[in-house]
């Protein structure tokens, strides 16, 4: 008897993602591996990201376990409805419970449940995913575990909320063994010149962001202590030794106490690898800056999402658009690279405040931005606020979040001209640019306003 523990992610299938080439192991379904190998539950992992669904059925075929687990988000959430519905209907996979975790879970119990999901994990899923598998497999009651959802006489019915692990001192590293860790390094190395692995050190996001998702982990801080966030990168090293690291948290610097240990142990233990992770820019000063360097810190995506106060506002990220500004500044001062998020399309959002935006990627110069237009997230702020104002609202088993519009200031189609005249027109500044490159960039840039006043309210 076992479980399988897989997502639905084919990298092969994602025509962006193919051609981007940057694909990163699914570090939530390891947590979970090592937690049942502590405790003496045989599971297997079959990681989708370079293989097929045709694989993936064959490997589920073979071992024949008693409940497949699947973890789902925006980005997998059509292929694993595929998924369940082929493991309910077809014989030769044994019927096994099909156990759905992940972000895209708690705001969707019911339609996740009536495409044939026997299970929903509601929040954190290692001690919720030991209980339940024990259950299913001694064939006893599962209504007395917390952090569950399912269906009762076609009537939703949820558990007690699962509380939150105490101390991430209890989790064990994730169980990377049971993943093609050659194929990522191979892969990073091949198209990027370095190869790069993910840590996690701290589960939950204490900060209030109107268009982010904390279904899983909450509005909470907790933090795995420093000589164990040490002890797995140093294990990294001596064991796949990668180019780079990547910090997957949110706020990588939120508790200065936390990042001097993690400095001073990261040093003491010749556990350095370069790394690059997330923060906010209150988060940052000229010591906090320096630490970071000295424990291999490369490259700081500082959040902002937009030049505009008045849209910061409105996101109530509580943050001075003018500290994020000097941030980038300072980190590029030090000679660490730099990155920030931008959104457009935000609910009030017009074209003063993109122009905004413009001037301040343009003052802050980050060496690297990413550009999106604002989507609503089911169980977000963002979402609770538009959902008066949705204006498609697509079928939901064949479409995600990011497919759902609502009324904003101008048209979609103005938005989508609006990311291209941010790009080409932040981009012509940049000095390494060739005087052509740069002329080029400019008509597009110019094009892109036009076409902005074109579909304005179109």
């Amino acid at each position: 008897m076992s479980i399988v523990l897989t997502h639905a992610y084919y990298l092969f299938e994602d025509e962006k993602e193919a051609k981007i080439m940057r694909p990163y192991a699914p570090l939530g379904l390891l947590y979970v591996s090592a937690y049942l190998n502590e405790n003496n539950v045989e599971n297997h992992v079959f990681d989708s990201t370079f293989y097929s669904q045709e694989l993936q059925l064959k490997f589920i075929k073979e071992k024949q376990p008693k409940a497949v687990a699947i973890y789902t988000n925006l980005m997998t959430k059509i292929n694993v409805i595929k998924l369940i519905k082929i493991l309910k209907n077809e014989a030769e996979y044994g019927f096994p419970k099909v156990i759905l975790g992940g972000p895209d879970t708690t705001y969707n119990c019911e339609n996740y449940l009536k495409t044939g999901a026997d299970f929903l994990i509601l929040g954190e899923g290692e001690e919720t995913t030991l209980e339940l598998y024990n259950a299913i497999i001694k064939k006893v009651s599962y209504k007395d575990i917390s952090g569950i959802a399912f269906l009762e006489n076609s009537v939703l019915q949820k558990t007690t909320p699962r509380i939150k692990m105490k101390s991430l001192r209890d989790l064990p590293f994730p169980n990377r063994e049971a993943i093609p860790v050659k194929k990522y390094l191979e892969t990073w190395k091949t198209h990027h010149g370095k190869s790069s692995m993910t840590i996690s050190t701290q589960r939950g996001c204490p900060y209030t962001c109107k268009w982010c998702s904390t279904a899983v982990y909450g509005q909470s801080y907790r933090r795995r202590p420093a000589d164990m966030v040490v002890a797995e990168l140093k294990m990294l090293k001596e064991t796949y030794n990668p180019d780079t690291i990547w910090f997957v948290d949110d706020v990588f610097t939120v508790s200065h106490k936390w990042l001097k240990e993690f400095r001073d142990t990261v040093i003491q233990q010749n556990a350095i690898i370069p790394f690059e992770c997330i923060t906010r820019a209150e988060r940052l000063n000229d010591d906090v800056l320096k630490q970071l360097k000295e424990a291999g810190c490369y490259r700081i995506w500082i959040g902002a999402e937009s030049g505009s106060q008045k849209i910061i506002d409105a996101m109530d990220r509580r943050v001075d658009v003018n500290v994020v500004k000097e941030a980038i500044q300072n980190t590029n001062a030090l000679g660490m690279e730099t990155g920030t998020f931008i959104m457009v399309g935000y609910p009030g959002e017009d074209e003063t405040d993109i122009e905004e935006t413009i001037n301040y990627l343009k003052a802050a110069n980050p060496t690297h931005f990413t550009i999106t237009v604002a989507y609503p997230i089911k169980g977000t702020s963002l979402y609770n606020e538009i959902e008066g104002k949705i204006t498609i609202q697509p079928n939901w088993e064949t479409s995600t979040d990011r497919d759902i519009d609502f009324k904003r200031t101008y048209s979609r189609k103005f938005y989508d001209y609006a990311v291209r005249r941010i790009v080409n027109e932040v981009n012509y500044v940049k000095s390494h640019y060739s005087i052509v490159k740069k002329y080029k960039l400019k008509i597009k840039s110019i094009i892109s306003l036009l076409l902005m006043k074109y579909y304005k309210f179109r």
